[in-house]
């Protein structure tokens, strides 16, 4: 499957993305908080994705390059909101999960003629004390230093135990190559999710939403799922069992539940 790898150029900032798919229909996914870039996954992602590549052409958004000093989960909407514009697109359907999720709620509350479906998988419109606790371990492991101990530690806490096992070496890998400005990036986008209330956001939503959760997320809770359901006017709701907070990578018939909705 061809994937190309661009970079969405404004006068304010530099955005990478992947595209791969050749659907008349255009799916932006806005991947979660993560030590490093998604664009060395690209062949992965696409992969993971095939299964939506006939009806749409999928792009997959990074954050922006270069990070300012207080990056909210705001302005990382509107930066993708208009990295989505420069690439000429509208009435795209949208897939945020996790901290993607917090970003597409955003998107969709203000950019009601951009967003023509939109699925939240894993996500929160509102991070408390309990859920920011743990978004406070990361921050202190990447501030030391401790690749290592930051990606175990994240791993653990998205995946089911069986699933971390699998992947802990892949993650012990990928540790080693971490940059300085990584984990600036990562403490950036960390500190964001810390206290976060964008439930406002949910009734100004006019669009077709599935939301999807799992009843074991360690990181976000299932109630946080349950929550956005509640307040949205027109939406499904599917919450997994087994699966972890990563249930958007993890569960088998995910993708099949994504296209059953969006057609």
């Amino acid at each position: 499957m061809g994937v190309q790898i661009g970079t969405v150029k404004t006068d304010r900032f530099l955005m990478d993305y992947c595209k791969f798919g050749q659907g008349d229909r255009s799916l932006i996914i806005i991947p979660g908080i993560s030590v490093q870039s998604i664009m060395p996954s690209a062949e992965a992602i696409a992969e993971a994705y095939k299964l939506l590549t006939d009806d749409f052409t999928i792009y997959a958004f990074d954050r922006r390059k270069d990070f300012p000093e207080d990056y909210s989960i705001k302005d990382m909407a509107d930066d993708t909101a208009e990295a989505i514009r420069e690439l000429g697109l509208d009435k795209v359907d949208i897939f945020g999960a996790s901290q993607g999720g917090m970003i597409a709620i955003q998107i969709a509350s203000e950019y009601h003629e951009l967003v023509n479906k939109l699925i939240l998988g894993s996500t929160s419109a509102h991070v408390g004390d309990e859920e920011s606790r743990l978004f406070d371990e990361w921050i202190t492991l990447a501030k030391e230093g401790k690749s290592e101990g930051l990606y175990l530690a994240f791993g653990e806490a998205v995946y089911p135990l069986e699933t971390f096992e699998q992947v802990r070496d892949l993650f012990i890998q990928a540790a080693g190559t971490v940059t300085e400005e990584e984990l600036y990036r990562f403490v950036t986008m960390a500190e964001s999710i810390k206290g976060m209330d964008i439930t406002d956001c949910l009734d100004k939503i006019t669009c077709p939403v599935l939301v999807i959760g799992s009843n074991d997320d360690k990181v976000l809770g299932a109630d946080a799922s349950r929550f956005i359901a509640s307040r949205l006017k027109d939406c499904e709701l599917h919450m997994y069992d087994g699966y972890g907070h990563a249930s958007y990578d993890t569960a088998p018939d995910y993708r099949q539940r994504m296209l059953s909705f969006l057609k």
